[in-house]
């Protein structure tokens, strides 16, 4: 056989829509698209988002049911960027049937998505994340009771080199030259501006220095060490299903104490709507919202306080302070110790375990293989849109667990290389057995030499001869 050579290709000028290539569509996608048909999302996003669009003027929009799409796909993808986003749903035949884009159609450009963005409010991305929530309520995957709380820092799309300062304006160099000349060095160089920054205090405060085009990012630490401008997720979690129940954006300077309430104020409201609604009341817990589960970074006196006071249980690991003393405070003694009692019994025990598997998923979905721990965009209002549509792709995905098997395209197509190699594996454990066997019953001599000679060719995948053997 000649070798082929690859040669350059002219595209026809004409061919029919026979000739165009199809795919079936990726089995997750259509199960996705068949729940969201069923619940008849793009209905009821095209009614909370027709106050956006003009009736009759402009140029064809991105229709509100492909956005929400384009921006899960995000997730179920581990795309970062709008961008990427785009380029992928024009690149793949299963996410162009996805979205609902014809073959003969071009999908949406990157600045088409980002226009779309800033034109709904965010409030109706929260009402499509609720949606989600919805769904999940009939599934019988939302309890309600026990709310587990956990944050983490997300690096802004801001570098530190390009920080200013608050009250001057000057960029971090100007304000060191500054420093150096002040202090007797009249053309400091690079070296002597390292030595002099060396040992200051505070040198990085946020109540100093801004950066000028996302003053929303905040200089933190991040969990690898490195100092970043960043900001801080923080999740309310059903620890009965890991459900996500509400996502809310703080400066990431904010302590955990000072973010926990607002997040639970959030995740209540989220849960009234589904404890209204008369059709799940018999599906959501009687008693939701009464516990409260988080790490020893939100432990302090007044949170334990405030949580007593509306009435919510408190099961926080209590960091360690020592001895304490109580004499000017007896209430928050009273918290403190029965926060501490909870704790050490077997139902504190089981939900500090189950902290660490429920807490910790999501943030691993969203934005470790979802690709979230980097943002692309500016702007909490911004950053907070994309959030909430990325966390309701995560609970889709938990909604498609159960009923399809598999939370992501990409798990189910580990689960069918793992049914072949399974299947694989079965055959050779079959093929040795059968292998001992021969040899067992030719030692024995219940069959001749030719017989497990043409047993053991048939075992090998040769052709036996019945007058020579193989």
């Amino acid at each position: 056989m000649a070798m082929g050579k690859r040669k350059s290709v002219e595209q026809p000028l004409f061919f029919t829509c026979n000739d165009l290539p199809r795919s079936e569509g990726h089995p997750f996608y259509v199960g996705v698209n068949r729940i969201l048909a069923e619940s008849e999302f793009d209905r009821y996003v095209e009614s909370v988002c027709q106050q956006f669009y003009a009736e009759v003027m402009g140029r064809p929009s991105v229709p509100p049911g492909v956005y929400f799409r384009m921006l899960l796909i995000g997730y179920f993808e581990g795309l970062d960027s709008e961008r990427g986003i785009a380029w992928r749903c024009s690149d793949s035949l299963s996410l162009r049937q996805f979205i609902g884009a014809a073959l003969d159609q071009g999908t949406p450009d990157h600045s088409s998505v980002s226009r779309t963005r800033r034109l709904i409010d965010l409030e109706t991305h929260q009402q499509v994340f609720r949606f989600v929530l919805d769904l999940l309520a009939q599934k019988k995957l939302i309890k309600g009771k026990t709310i587990g709380v956990d944050s983490t820092t997300l690096e802004a799309n801001a570098a530190m080199k390009s920080i200013v300062r608050r009250d001057s304006g000057e960029s971090y160099e100007q304000f060191l030259t500054k420093l150096a000349q002040a202090s007797g060095i009249a053309t400091p160089t690079r070296e002597d501006l390292t030595r002099l920054d060396k040992d200051r205090k505070k040198k990085g405060s946020n109540d100093d220095w801004t950066h000028p085009h996302d003053p929303d990012a905040k200089i933190t630490k991040m969990k690898d060490g490195t100092t970043h401008l960043a900001h801080k997720a923080e999740h309310a979690v059903d620890m009965d299903s890991g459900a996500i129940v509400s996502v809310s954006l703080h400066d990431a300077s904010k302590g955990d104490t000072s973010t926990l309430l607002e997040t639970l104020v959030d995740a209540t409201a989220n849960l009234r709507v589904l404890a209204d609604d008369e059709q799940l009341a018999d599906k959501i817990s009687d008693q939701w919202m009464s516990e409260v589960v988080t790490d020893k970074g939100y432990h302090s006196n007044q949170t334990l306080l405030d949580l007593q006071a509306i009435n919510i249980r408190s099961y926080m690991c209590e960091p360690k302070r020592g001895r304490r003393k109580w004499a000017e405070n007896p209430e928050a003694k009273a918290a403190v110790y029965a926060n501490r009692r909870r704790m050490k019994s077997k139902r504190g025990i089981r939900l500090r375990r189950k902290r660490g598997e429920l807490l910790e998923r999501p943030n691993a979905h969203c934005y470790e293989t979802g690709r979230m721990r980097h943002l692309y965009l500016r702007g909490r209002e911004n950053i907070l849109k994309r959030l909430l549509v990325h966390d309701a792709g995560c609970n889709l995905g938990l909604l498609m667990r159960k009923v399809f098997g598999y939370g992501t395209p990409r798990s189910l197509q580990g689960a069918v290389r793992a049914f072949f190699a399974a299947l694989g594996g079965l055959l050779m454990l079959l093929i040795s057995a059968m292998r001992r066997w021969s040899e067992r019953m030719r030692s024995s001599g219940e069959i001749d030499g030719a017989s497990s000679k043409r047993a053991s060719c048939w075992l090998n995948g040769q052709s036996a001869s019945f007058t020579t053997g193989c």
